[in-house]
């Protein structure tokens, strides 16, 4: 199994969850962060004044997924999530030991 953790902007949430329900995906969670990277924070206005913030809003996607299907998360969410400008995100893909389903006590791939 892997855990794919995508950090993408927050108005792109709507498209990926849309490319991972085709893709086979039956759960996700979804938080909204913040963070900076290369774009360094960004200026807003309150009030009429300008002042810099050095984090960014970003909303987090967590999918645990089969390691067959972890590649076509990734791709689902790289291609759903890009809009070619600087700020579009990260995913990253890690191993997951093991998975527990509490209610029924299922184990491995048939708990997520």
């Amino acid at each position: 199994m892997k855990l794919v953790t995508a950090f993408i902007r927050p108005f792109k949430i709507d498209e990926v969850r849309d490319a991972l329900t085709e893709v086979g995906v039956s759960g996700l969670t979804v938080t909204e962060v913040q963070g900076m990277g290369r774009q360094k924070g960004q200026r807003e206005f309150y009030r009429g004044a300008e002042y810099a913030s050095s984090l960014v809003p970003k909303t987090k996607i967590e999918v645990v997924c089969p390691d067959a299907l972890a590649a076509r998360v990734v791709e689902a969410i790289q291609v759903a999530a890009n809009t070619g400008g600087i700020g579009d995100g990260k995913i990253f893909v890690v191993p997951v030991e093991q998975a527990i389903r509490i209610r029924t006590g299922e184990t491995g791939d048939a708990a997520i």
